[in-house]
C-alpha cells in the first residue's frame, strides 16, 4: 500500500484569493471591535466563511450583502467598508473562475 505525498508547491486560486479577503475583513473587524454593528459583522463574516457557505458559494451572496449593508449603516471605519467591497470583488472573481474551470 502506498501512501500519497504532501504537496510541496501550492497554486493561487480564486478560491484562495476570496479566503484571503474574508480574513482580512474580519481582522480588521476584530482590530476595531467595539463599534455599533461590530458584533453583528462579525457573526455574518463567520457565517459567510463557514464551510457550509464555501461548498455552496451561492449562499456566500446574500451573506455578502447583508455584511456590506451591516457595514454602511453601521459605524463601521472606511477601511472596513472598503475591505466589505473587496471581499464582493474577489466572490465575483472566484465565480467567473469556475465558470471558466480555472477556479481550483
Amino acid at each position: 500500500m502506498s501512501f500519497g505525498q504532501e504537496e510541496t508547491r501550492y497554486a493561487k486560486t480564486a478560491i484562495s484569493d476570496l479566503q484571503g479577503a474574508w480574513m482580512l475583513l474580519r481582522d480588521q473587524v476584530v482590530k476595531e471591535f467595539g463599534f455599533e454593528g461590530a458584533d453583528r459583522l462579525l457573526f455574518h463574516i463567520d457565517e459567510a466563511m463557514s464551510w457550509e457557505c464555501v461548498r455552496a458559494l451561492n449562499q456566500m451572496k446574500p451573506l455578502i450583502l447583508v455584511i456590506e449593508n451591516i457595514a454602511r449603516q453601521s459605524e463601521a471605519s472606511d477601511e472596513i467598508v472598503d475591505l466589505v467591497s473587496n471581499v464582493r470583488d474577489n466572490y465575483e472573481e472566484a465565480l467567473e473562475a469556475i465558470r471558466e474551470g480555472k477556479a481550483f
